[in-house]
């Protein structure tokens, strides 16, 4: 029973494929969850209440409140007690609703509620699929941290053949499966990320800082997240959200702040992982009031930041595990090996910019990681959420040691 003691709640929304729902309860059952079920109005008429809560021995919920008694079904309570949430079959309809925060119902108000991770597993028609609009509903929730389980091909109710069928309910709960599994792989670790950039402020307008987004840093907090661990996440100015509850997000802005939340979290960190464009020089001098045009050129005096990395690698123990990144230009393998013995690094991750598609801005990464014997690992342009993962497991094996 490798879902036993798990609470999921599974989600119903109107679609033909609501007849799985019945086997993937069964599944989920079976392999020891404890399921309740919430269904959208028009899910009723594709398969009844009555069939699910026989199948899940939990009573069903659709509306707000029981009409009978006024017994209120909150949303707030559904979302705590959950460790997942499941929507399947999830229609294009639905998942418009949930992209830009329509909660006309219970099933998406005990979505906005949840404080778990949220699993999709989209069906509908072809042409519905791959309509502009569903692609781009989708990778707001993907960006919201949701996972979405692809429908397969195959003949659909229309009679069209292609994508757009719900997966298998034994694929979608293997799925399930895996993402418990994965979560204990980190377990009660608590991880450090610094992300995004730093800004060293000129004047009251202007600041010396890098194009970094954070995007990778992100990426990595969401991973190790769900592989079981506490994320401080100490990220620069950004535009980017974090999903998770096991994220605690710390906003700086200035390379003295990042220094000094780094410092304060790390003696109580099992790893922390440096992914930010930390700024390596500051104005010395910095004006009050906005600095006017003139004739003359303006020189700018600048002074060395705080080293983080050099810093927190004299300061940490044999138990601790740092890790670094390096975005180069030229001699890229060189001057990360010198960042690695510098700052006494476990490992670090290098990228170039001489790759194309990697780097600031980008949403995919080509990195290879090298260890502190020297040791390369070479992986492919992938997408930023991809990197993380192989990133995440280069973790897990120092953690295994």
């Amino acid at each position: 029973m490798k879902l036993k003691g798990k609470n999921i709640l599974l989600g119903i929304t109107g679609s033909i494929a609501a007849y799985k729902a019945a086997i993937l309860v069964r599944l989920l059952v079976k392999e020891g969850a404890d399921v309740k079920v919430v269904m959208t109005k028009l899910a009723k008429e594709f398969i009844t209440p009555l069939t699910m809560a026989t199948l899940s021995k939990n009573p069903i919920l659709v509306e707000f409140f029981d009409p009978e008694n006024g017994q209120w079904n909150s949303h707030v309570d559904l979302g705590q007690w959950a460790d997942l949430y499941l929507i399947a079959p999830v229609t294009a309809n639905s998942i418009g609703k949930m992209a830009h925060g329509i909660a006309d119902n219970l099933l998406i108000t005990s979505y906005m509620s949840a404080k778990c991770q949220v699993m999709l597993a989209p069906a509908m028609d072809l042409d519905m699929f791959r309509h502009p609009a569903n692609i781009k509903n989708l990778e707001i929730l993907k960006s919201y941290g949701n996972i979405v389980v692809e429908p397969s091909a195959g003949e659909l109710a229309s009679g069209l053949i292609g994508k757009g069928r719900m997966e298998e309910p034994e694929i979608i709960v293997n799925n399930v499966i895996d993402f418990f599994s994965k979560k204990k792989k980190i377990g009660n670790k608590k991880i450090i990320i610094t992300a995004g950039p730093t800004y060293e402020s000129i004047d009251p307008v202007r600041f010396i800082g890098n194009y970094s987004t954070g995007k990778m840093g992100f990426a990595i907090a969401e991973e190790i997240a769900e592989n079981g661990a506490e994320v401080i996440l100490i990220a620069g100015p950004n535009k980017l959200s974090v999903s998770n509850s096991k994220i605690i997000k710390i906003d700086v802005t200035s390379a003295k702040q990042m220094f000094e939340e780094s410092i304060k979290y790390f003696d109580d960190a099992d790893a922390a992982i440096l992914t930010a464009a930390v700024s390596d020089f500051k104005p010395k001098h910095q004006y009050q009031e906005k600095v006017k045009r003139g004739k003359d050129n303006l020189s700018i005096e600048l002074e060395p930041t705080k080293d983080i990395a050099a810093t927190l690698g004299k300061k940490k123990s044999e138990n601790q595990i740092l890790i670094g990144f390096a975005l180069e230009t030229q001699n890229e393998v060189q001057n990360a090996l010198k960042k690695i013995n510098n700052k006494n690094l476990d490992f670090i991750v290098l990228n170039s910019l001489k790759d194309e598609g990697a780097g600031f801005g980008f949403d995919t990464n080509k990195i290879t990681i090298i260890n502190s014997n020297g040791k390369l690992k070479k992986f492919d342009l992938k997408s930023k959420k991809e990197v993380a993962k192989d990133i995440v497991e280069e973790l897990i094996c120092i953690l295994k040691k």
